[in-house]
């Protein structure tokens, strides 16, 4: 039997018609153990502030549409139990993103980032009769790559990315590394040097906070080690300018 209990609900809010200024807001509710974070939130818009703005959709972590930072932590707002967190849930926007309102940030700049490593399929040879093959384990290679829902959790995570705006960010890396290592593509040249000239792959530096914030447990590190050995390898044989 689902047990309820009291939580606190701490959030960082802005309200940019009212003050140019974020604070903090309370708010108490009840909840079962089987219920999440984003039931809490949603609690409090129908019944206690309806002001209150954030993202959602699915609700069942695919669209990463409630990424948000609970608790000091980037996580999926539907993915997290209330029972396995304290009886205070501190909520805050992504950092290091625009805040348009409350938990709602603009995800620009994050987008802008996947745009320069062309996060799509080229190929230049002629159109096969019917689709173009992969063998299995060509597709394996990628398949952590594509289970990536683009929620912005681990670009934000990043401390390179706090300090330097231009970085790529993992998650742009990890698209990166879903194309150049796609069999059936033939612009890896291309975007080898794009994830090397424009603050990319060599500007990470394995602090792992993608990795812990990930909530698709995505190896991200692994895979930029992955592209940096590929540059270095093709550095070596064609003097690509690193």
């Amino acid at each position: 039997m689902a047990q309820e209990r009291r939580y606190i609900f701490h959030i960082k809010r802005f309200l940019p018609e009212i003050s140019s200024e974020p604070f903090w807001q309370t708010y108490e509710l009840t909840l079962s153990s089987w219920e999440r974070v984003l039931d809490g939130l949603i609690k409090i818009q129908d019944y206690l502030d309806s002001s209150l703005g954030f993202r959602k959709s699915c609700a069942h972590g695919i669209c990463g549409s409630c990424a948000m930072k609970i608790n000091d932590i980037n996580r999926l707002a539907c993915q997290t139990l209330v029972k396995d967190l304290p009886e205070i849930i501190k909520i805050e926007p992504l950092p290091k993103l625009p805040v348009i309102k409350d938990l709602v940030v603009d995800m620009t700049p994050f987008f802008e980032k996947h745009e320069k490593i062309l996060p799509y399929l080229i190929n230049t040879e002629n159109l096969p009769e019917r689709e173009r093959l992969q063998k299995p384990e060509d597709q394996e290679r990628i398949l952590e790559a594509i289970t990536c829902i683009l929620c912005g959790c681990c670009t934000t995570a990043c401390p390179t990315f706090w300090i330097n705006e231009n970085f790529l960010g993992p998650s742009a890396l990890l698209k990166a590394y879903r194309f150049i290592f796609d069999t059936r593509d033939t612009a890896q040249a291309d975007r080898l040097i794009s994830v090397v000239e424009q603050m990319g792959i060599f500007h990470c530096h394995s602090a792992l906070n993608c990795l812990k914030a990930c909530p698709k447990e995505i190896n991200i590190p692994q895979h930029i080690i992955k592209l940096k050995k590929l540059a270095v390898k093709k550095a070596l044989r064609r003097s690509l300018k690193i």
